[in-house]
């Protein structure tokens, strides 16, 4: 199978129901994956996640929904098993799930550090250790962090801390799955406009984040627009193949490294 294309691939995405998981759902379909299975948390997730397989049928794909809390190793093995049985080994796995805490490190309970841990750490953890097993020759597993893994800043201590350790697992299953052809990337997009960032910030952070980036001023809000992240993801899922072991700052120059 040409290692280079999207064409006639099998697609899983955990966090494929909605916002930048489930537009990189629509559009691998639409650049000519065969089957694209939409992970999602929980049923308050259900319907975004039956609207995202809806959106793909119609592009002449084979969807399904498979639901799972991926903090435990279980249930990840579990997701990919599932996932298996119903359309096959996967070409191309990514990992969209995350959790946002933004709070000063002395109020932050271990309760609070522990769920950030099992989300962002825990569950990429053992997504890139079954994709390992799973995932076909020649395949590609990209994990969403987050561009605050090249900041200098406060209060995201257990955010942008529970991701980092993602690049190391990053770096190590590149050379650990690299002699079956297999690429490992990690994607870290800047404050983007979605649900997902708002509820975190405040009116004064949300005007500082929209004026951050090198290139705020050509965006529809000043943030990180998913419809940019995706063809990058697309990109690292074919013809980019041979970038692997690497975290990808997606962020207009929202901060470097």
């Amino acid at each position: 199978m040409d290692r280079h294309s999207i064409h006639g691939k099998t697609v899983l995405i955990a966090g494929g129901a909605k916002n930048l998981g489930g537009l990189i759902a629509r559009d691998l379909a639409t650049h000519g994956a065969k089957a694209v299975v939409v992970h999602y948390n929980s049923a308050a997730s259900q319907a975004d996640a039956q609207r995202t397989v809806s959106a793909i049928e119609q592009v002449g794909a084979k969807a399904i929904a498979l639901q799972g809390d991926l903090t435990t190793a279980a249930a990840v093995e579990k997701l990919f098993a599932d996932t298996v049985a119903a359309v096959g080994r996967p070409d191309i796995a990514v990992n969209t799930v995350g959790k946002v805490l933004k709070k000063p490190m002395i109020d932050i309970s271990e309760a609070e550090y522990d769920e950030m841990a099992a989300v962002n750490a825990k569950t990429a953890f053992f997504f890139l250790k079954e994709a390992g097993k799973h995932v076909n020759d020649h395949g590609k597993i990209c994990t969403l962090v987050t561009s605050l893994l090249g900041a200098f800043t406060p209060f995201y201590a257990a955010y942008a801390g529970t991701k980092a350790p993602v690049e190391h697992f990053t770096r190590a299953a590149a050379k650990e799955f690299g002699e079956r052809g297999i690429s490992v990337t990690a994607v870290g997009p800047g404050p983007m406009d979605t649900p997902f960032f708002y509820p975190a910030e405040g009116d004064d952070a949300v005007a500082y984040h929209k004026t951050a980036a090198a290139l705020s001023s050509f965006t529809k809000t000043g943030l990180t627009d998913i419809e940019d992240v995706v063809p990058f993801i697309r990109h690292l899922v074919s013809d980019g193949w041979w970038i692997t072991g690497q975290t990808i700052l997606i962020n207009g120059g929202y901060t470097t490294k």
